[in-house]
């Protein structure tokens, strides 16, 4: 999916609208709620990662993520 994307969708996937989500399902083989969930797992990860980086309760989520080993 990350390759049918463009240099610009890979740098901000904001601008991935419904007629970008149809033409990278096509283009990657996937259907288009496959795109939304990776679009989705993206905006999460990007989130987590804000909040470790503040030191903030990202770094239970991520804990929690890998059993507590941290």
């Amino acid at each position: 999916m990350i390759q049918s994307r463009t240099g610009d969708e890979r740098r901000n996937p904001r601008l991935i609208k419904a007629s970008r989500k149809r033409r990278i399902a096509v283009g990657s083989g996937t259907s288009v709620q496959e795109v939304n969930l990776l679009l989705k797992q993206h905006r999460e990860m990007q989130e987590m990662m804000k909040q470790i980086g503040k030191g903030g309760r990202g770094r239970n989520a991520l804990s929690q993520l890998l059993g507590g080993k941290m």
